[in-house]
């Protein structure tokens, strides 16, 4: 198959929803689906009319998820999943997520046209509650699946209207007394293989000109959402540097020395990333002439590796408590957050490969820095693997441009994995 040419597997459908979703959840910059909120359940009942209309059967999960399914000669095997999210953060992109139910719904109303029976069922997954932005935890309805959200989970306070989190998920019909025990709502042993597509969220595919390539790995993180460093607020004129207890320059200190850990990690060939994505002062409080004593920032490190977050967070401690001492504030920090790394299934890398290179396509496999629902299933025994589609501007902005022809290509090496998988 040449790299040139995308076959038509439904690209007026898919263009018909990609448009729905954009007008239907758009805030006026980007769109905004919200988890477990309207906008998410709009996405949901969106697709699960187009699925309904293609003549497949759906239903609504313990967990609130949409399940579209093609059903398998052999009900007693365990089914091909697909899939991914429909939530996103605050004026996002619209192919974040979404491109992955898409894709999977255009390759089960394809073998519903066609009339293909296969011997296992294929089902696709329309996942609530992935994105980290509305309570600082990610894979929510993953999670939930698979009896992984704790007691502290379920509290966390949305971030922007403080309802927890477990009120949240009531509300848009998850069965939240069995999440609340632990209970797996999903069995893995169900599951033969979980496939997700999803963009790329950095810039790796458009610098290397890729439209399509298999991931091998997903970073995992560890995470603070709100740390405080409290110092003590004072004239900016009348006290002098050694009786000051300024809070937002400790915390620069205490960025500038993460941030060279960080590159004597890189330099020892470490996987790492770090951000501090949210800083500032009590806008009650703060004032040219005043020294700050309060301060709130958050802390993420990404690794593939389990060994390098630890080391770094050690780090990350140490360095709170030294400069607390030398500049007299504290570091407060509230509940550490923690999405381990996960490494994608080797022989679906390797089928998945095979089928790019089948199509004409350069083959260049790529870890994934962003997290992802795969990585959950991964996490559950399940073989994962996931195919990025090239999208310039990087995501979680509303500048998502992904190019349709890369879409259906990757869309078609969906499809064809999963036929070749059920058959």
């Amino acid at each position: 198959m040449s790299a040139t040419l995308a076959p038509s597997l439904g690209r007026d459908l898919a263009e018909r929803l990609f448009d729905r979703l954009r007008e239907t959840t758009s805030d006026g910059v980007g769109i905004t689906r919200e988890s477990y909120g309207p906008g998410e359940s709009l996405a949901l009942d969106m697709v699960e009319a187009e699925a309904r209309a293609q003549g497949l059967e759906t239903l609504r999960d313990a967990g609130a998820n949409l399940v579209v399914t093609l059903p398998g000669r052999d009900p007693s095997l365990p089914v091909i999943a697909c899939g991914s999210h429909l939530d996103s953060v605050p004026q996002g992109g619209n192919y974040d997520g979404a491109a992955g139910v898409i894709a999977g719904l255009m390759a089960l109303s394809r073998f519903k046209s066609e009339g293909f029976v296969p011997n296992r069922g294929i089902a696709l997954y329309a996942l609530r509650g992935e994105e980290s932005a509305w309570f600082g935890r990610a894979y929510m309805g993953s999670a939930a699946l698979f009896g992984r959200l704790s007691t502290e989970d379920l509290a966390t306070p949305h971030v922007v209207n403080g309802r927890p989190l477990i009120d949240c998920m009531r509300e848009a019909g998850v069965e939240v007394e069995r999440v609340a025990r632990g209970e797996k709502l999903l069995d893995p042993a169900s599951i033969a293989a979980w496939l997700e597509i999803h963009i790329e969220q950095g810039p790796v595919l458009v610098a290397r000109n890729l439209p399509v390539a298999i991931v091998t790995g997903i970073r995992g993180n560890i995470r603070h959402r709100a740390i405080e460093c409290i110092g003590e607020a004072g004239h900016s004129g009348t006290i002098p540097r050694w009786l000051r207890h300024d809070a937002v320059f400790a915390t620069a200190e205490l960025i500038t020395r993460l941030d060279r850990h960080w590159r004597t990690l890189l330099e020892r060939g470490r996987d790492l990333v770090v951000t501090s994505g949210i800083i500032g002062t009590d806008p009650a409080e703060h004032a040219l002439a005043r020294i700050p004593g309060r301060l709130r920032f958050s802390m993420e490190a990404r690794s593939q590796s389990i060994e390098t977050l630890e080391a770094f967070y050690d780090l990350f401690l140490s360095e709170c408590a030294g400069i607390g001492e030398e500049r007299g504030v504290e570091f407060r920090l509230d509940r550490r957050l923690d999405s381990a790394p996960a490494r994608m299934d080797e022989g679906w890398i390797e089928r998945l490969r095979a089928g790019l290179r089948a199509m004409g396509l350069p083959d260049e496999p790529i870890p994934s820095g962003a997290g992802h629902d795969a990585a959950v299933f991964a996490q559950a025994g399940i073989p994962s693997a996931m195919i990025f589609i090239r999208n310039q501007h990087g995501s979680h902005n509303p500048a998502e441009a992904m190019e349709m022809e890369d879409f259906m290509l990757g869309a078609e090496l969906l499809e064809r994995s999963l036929r070749d998988a059920a058959a």
